[in-house]
């Protein structure tokens, strides 16, 4: 199992350099291995978790967003399965893996607290490797989408307040995430205008 997983990893390194992937300069080292070393600590919280798909899920729930940023979703439901098969993975350890990645994208729809727990894990740590490093000022960046192209400061400002509260709304669920991030939290959220009353004492406005 364990060259199985080193080979899909090196696999989604190998795609994630392809320069017509708009983040290929920076995604695996600040966003899939930082999901994935988050994901195995909260592993460490919940040993009957299985840790082999929650690894191989940290690596896949990007994966179709890595072959065509347009259509990420639905590349991920069809390669996804696709290339664990061909690198050895059993038929329904890749369809497993796939609809647990299906139901972490889900997340708006679906209470994420009655997921199993190998997709509150790999969905708590996703939510909280976008508080790690520059993630969200590169995505500014480098997204090419109209929900990026031509706004103002403010209201880039204001997109990320939305995506952090997203994620702390409906992907960060399990309650050890969110104990160590919510420090993170609140300082992105004061980055993005959401300032306290009182700088000194903390107060909220």
């Amino acid at each position: 199992m364990r060259e199985k997983i080193e080979a899909f990893k090196q696999h989604v390194r190998e795609a994630s350099a392809n320069p017509e992937f708009p983040h290929h300069k920076w995604f695996v080292k600040w966003h899939l291995e930082i999901v994935e070393r988050i994901a195995l600590e909260l592993c460490d919280h919940y040993p009957d978790a299985d840790r082999d798909l929650v690894e191989v899920m940290a690596w896949l729930h990007d994966y179709g967003k890595i072959l065509d940023y347009d259509h990420e979703y639905e590349r991920t439901q069809t390669d996804g399965p696709k290339i664990l098969a061909q690198l050895g993975f059993s038929t329904d350890f890749a369809a497993k893996a796939a609809h647990y990645i299906d139901t972490l994208d889900k997340k708006l729809e679906v209470d994420l607290h009655e997921a199993p727990i190998e997709v509150q894990i790999v969905s708590s740590a996703d939510g909280c490797s976008h508080m790690v490093g520059p993630f969200l000022c590169i995505f500014w960046h480098e997204a090419t989408d109209k929900t990026f192209t031509g706004k103002t400061f403010e209201e880039l400002m204001e997109l990320n307040r939305r995506k952090v509260e997203k994620d702390w709304e409906r992907k960060i669920v399990l309650p050890e995430a969110r104990k160590a991030f919510e420090p993170r939290y609140t300082f992105l959220c004061e980055q993005s205008g959401e300032l306290p009353a009182k700088f000194l004492s903390g107060e909220i406005a």
